[in-house]
């Protein structure tokens, strides 16, 4: 067994996951914009959404699949100006 095993740690995020108030906004059907980081940006339809608004599951355009967002990935998901 190792000396230096930590026992009784909490498994606890490095920072809380708090979604910006315009994902509390988003609803199932919603055309959104997303921002990976600057200059780099993919569009979709949101798919679903967590209780908390915290992970978006949105189908990205183009046929490029179904992907999870969470709000402390480091993205940002804004509703789609048409």
């Amino acid at each position: 067994m190792a000396r230096s095993a930590r026992h009784h740690t909490v498994d606890a995020p490095l920072r809380r996951a708090t979604p910006a108030p315009h994902w509390k906004k988003l609803q199932q059907g919603d055309r959104v914009r997303i921002q990976l980081s600057p200059g780099f940006e993919a569009a979709g339809v949101v798919d679903a959404i967590t209780a908390d608004h915290s992970a978006v599951w949105v189908h990205l355009d183009g046929g490029r699949g179904r992907t999870l967002l969470h709000c402390g990935d480091g993205v940002d998901i804004f509703p789609h100006a048409d």
